[in-house]
């Protein structure tokens, strides 16, 4: 039997085959019924994945280490270990003093963060953060009116 090219129909015969070719090769049920492919049932699908390994270890180590950089640029403790090695005669030993300090805040903000995440959402950390530096931006904006307008 052919196909009828102009209206699109496909006899019925070669629809059961197809959907038994597809249901071969991809982990989909196949109802003859109403001719529709549906989703795995729970014994066909695999594990779930978490977060971390749908983004894959590496993406996470580039997106930390991109945002720290980019937030360590010119802030103060770049500029005080500038300072300090200008002054200094061994800059490689200002370079480690730096880079270990920079490291152990590094462990004390993970293992704070981990032990505040199995103790709160991180929908309220996040939240918690956002009002903890919207207060020192609006401390720091009312020092600087203050100085500038009143003082």
């Amino acid at each position: 039997m052919k196909s009828d090219s102009f209206s699109g129909k496909v006899p019925q015969s070669q629809k059961d085959l197809e959907q038994k070719e597809i249901s071969k090769s991809l982990p989909l049920s196949v109802s003859s019924e109403t001719d529709t492919l549906s989703p795995p049932t729970s014994s066909q699908s695999e594990k779930p994945v978490t977060k971390a390994q749908k983004t894959g270890v590496w993406s996470v180590f580039v997106y930390t280490f991109v945002t720290i950089f980019l937030a360590e640029i010119g802030d103060k403790t770049q500029l005080t270990t500038l300072l300090m090695t200008a002054e200094s005669q061994s800059p490689w030993i200002i370079f480690v003093g730096t880079g270990s300090a920079l490291v152990i805040t590094s462990l004390l903000g993970v293992l704070l963060g981990q032990w505040l995440v199995s103790r709160l959402s991180p929908k309220t950390i996040e939240r918690a953060a956002g009002i903890v530096l919207l207060l020192i931006s609006l401390t720091l904006i009312a020092e600087v009116f203050y100085e500038n307008f009143l003082g």
